[in-house]
């Protein structure tokens, strides 16, 4: 069982810029992609970032793609997410997920295991 804890969300104005992380643990953890999505409020869950298990190859939605980026700490246990020059429409709940043996996929069903969410609201 892989357990996935996020933090670092908060109320921040257009413009600013938030670090996101994802803290992994459980026994087994070491062939995992993290890919982190986001829920606003009556829509969709929606991908953002997501990084190859082996590779450390990252993808990115567009709408996100050079303010955005996506690392994992050399142990393969934490992730971040960069979130800069935040914009109203970037206001959700993010959440990080883990998929075994995953390549980075946007399909948030390919994802096994999801943590709790962390909320982040940009005012204009």
């Amino acid at each position: 069982q892989i357990q996935l804890v996020e933090s670092g969300g908060g109320l921040v104005q257009a413009g600013d810029s938030v670090r996101l992380s994802c803290v992994a643990s459980g026994r087994g953890f070491g062939h995992y992609a993290m890919g982190w999505f986001r829920q606003a409020p009556g829509q969709e869950r929606q991908f953002v970032a997501a990084i190859h298990w082996s590779t450390d190859v990252t993808y990115y939605a567009d709408s996100v793609k050079d303010r955005f980026t996506l690392t994992r700490n050399n142990a393969g246990t934490t992730v971040f997410l960069q979130m800069n020059t935040l914009k109203p429409e970037d206001t959700a709940v993010y959440y990080c997920a883990a998929d075994n043996y995953g390549d980075g996929t946007s399909n948030a069903r390919e994802y096994d295991y999801w943590g709790q969410g962390t909320q982040v609201t940009v005012s204009s």
